[in-house]
């Protein structure tokens, strides 16, 4: 395969998402370069935290427009997949808008608290070959206190904790999962294989 790059958008799970692309047979290249991010075969776009801060790193690094008129397969992770839309609550701060829509504040409710932190199950809202070989109800380790409500018509899988939010979004060559496919073990691991064969349509 061509080259996998992991755009460094500063989060402190970049190592943990090469090292699992390394158990993978891939070894991806950590960059903010933005030929290299151009050529590339795939590209992730981890993050962790806020998506303020990793807005204003792909800003300050020239990245934004790359990242809006890229053509390879692009997958987000976590804020990585939040700041794939129009804009976030949290801090009010556009995203690259390659999503419609806005990642809103999720809502406390009795028994659960915020950030939704730990394993949940997925449930599958269409099919995908990101989800080959996961069926309905796989667990994944989740870290949030935003998402993007499950109602939407490129939502393939969703997760239940309070309200119902979107897990995995797909819309052409772009992809997001809200959960941390790097620390959830052999899903995580075929999830990410799945999208190194991606073949978006």
């Amino acid at each position: 395969m061509s080259e996998v790059v992991i755009v460094d958008s500063g989060g402190a799970n970049l190592g943990s998402v090469r090292n699992a692309l390394a158990r993978l047979g891939v070894a991806a290249t950590l960059t903010l370069d933005a030929q290299r991010i151009r050529r590339a075969a795939r590209v992730l776009l981890p993050g962790v935290g806020a998506a303020a801060p990793v807005m204003r790193r792909l800003r300050e690094a020239g990245l934004v427009e790359v990242l809006r008129t890229l053509q390879a397969p692009l997958l987000g992770i976590c804020v990585g997949m939040q700041v794939l839309f129009e804009r976030s609550e949290e801090g009010d701060v556009a995203g690259l808008g390659l999503l419609p829509g806005a990642v809103r504040r999720m809502v406390a409710a009795p028994g659960l608290r915020l950030p939704h932190m730990g394993w949940n199950r997925l449930r599958r809202e269409r099919d995908s070959p990101l989800l080959d070989g996961l069926g309905d109800g796989t667990r994944m380790y989740f870290v949030h206190g935003y998402a993007a409500a499950a109602e939407r018509a490129d939502c393939v899988a969703s997760v239940d904790y309070g309200a119902r939010h979107c897990a995995l979004v797909v819309r052409g060559n772009v992809a997001g999962v809200q959960f941390h496919p790097e620390r959830s073990g052999a899903a995580g691991a075929r999830l990410l294989s799945n999208f190194l064969a991606w073949q978006p349509t």
